[in-house]
């Protein structure tokens, strides 16, 4: 009996069922995009800082960067996909700073979601910028002066307000050890706003999740 079970197993793993994450998927294959924004004070507080990053250098004021725009299935996502488009050079992904705090992050996002995209990589950054524009990211958190600690559904009821073309399974918004981590918004391959699949509409239930301000 245990034999089946692994040899059922196996074949379900190889089939790709259970597995969230597909790596050398064909790039261009996917069903929808998920826009991800890191609030960039508390990626500094989680380990931002101990990295000695230059995005959270006092000289910088980032609020919601772009953490990234990933193709996704409505079940699971590829990552690391299959392609012969060449990657961006490093001009091109230090362009990418201002919106997304370094242009390590740029490449990474090119190199495990972007050669899912089936673009080249120039288009995909400049889809990343649209996508990152066209959402209106809430004012009233870069007014905060102090930390604080807060429902973690007052992130979200923000972005919706800011955002009306924005449903709640739309949206989604993550916490990483007791702090705002992330929202993420679904959009179509023409980044009109969509519901997002299971395996995105995950909402941190915290109520008193912290939050660290934009020095």
């Amino acid at each position: 009996m245990r034999s089946m079970i692994l040899t059922v197993g196996f074949a379900l793993w190889a089939m790709g069922i259970g597995a969230a994450s597909a790596e050398g998927e064909k790039a261009g294959v996917f069903d929808y995009y998920v826009l991800a924004l890191s609030w960039s004070p508390n990626w500094c507080a989680l380990e931002g800082d101990a990295r000695d990053s230059d995005q959270c250098d006092a000289r910088h004021d980032y609020g919601w960067t772009l953490h990234g725009l990933w193709p996704q299935f409505h079940r699971g996502w590829p990552t690391y996909c299959r392609t012969s488009v060449a990657p961006p050079t490093r001009r091109m992904s230090a362009e990418m700073t201002d919106i997304m705090g370094s242009p390590g992050l740029a490449w990474h996002q090119w190199k495990k979601h972007g050669t899912c995209a089936g673009l080249q990589a120039q288009s995909y950054y400049d889809l990343m910028r649209v996508a990152y524009n066209m959402v209106e990211r809430p004012a009233i958190f870069r007014k905060l002066d102090k930390d604080v600690t807060l429902p973690a559904s007052l992130i979200e009821e923000a972005f919706l307000k800011a955002n009306p073309d924005l449903e709640k399974d739309m949206l989604t918004v993550t916490c990483r050890d007791g702090y705002i981590q992330e929202a993420r918004i679904c959009l179509s391959r023409d980044l009109t706003p969509v519901p997002c699949g299971r395996d995105v509409i995950r909402d941190c239930s915290l109520n008193n999740a912290r939050f660290t301000p934009v020095r």
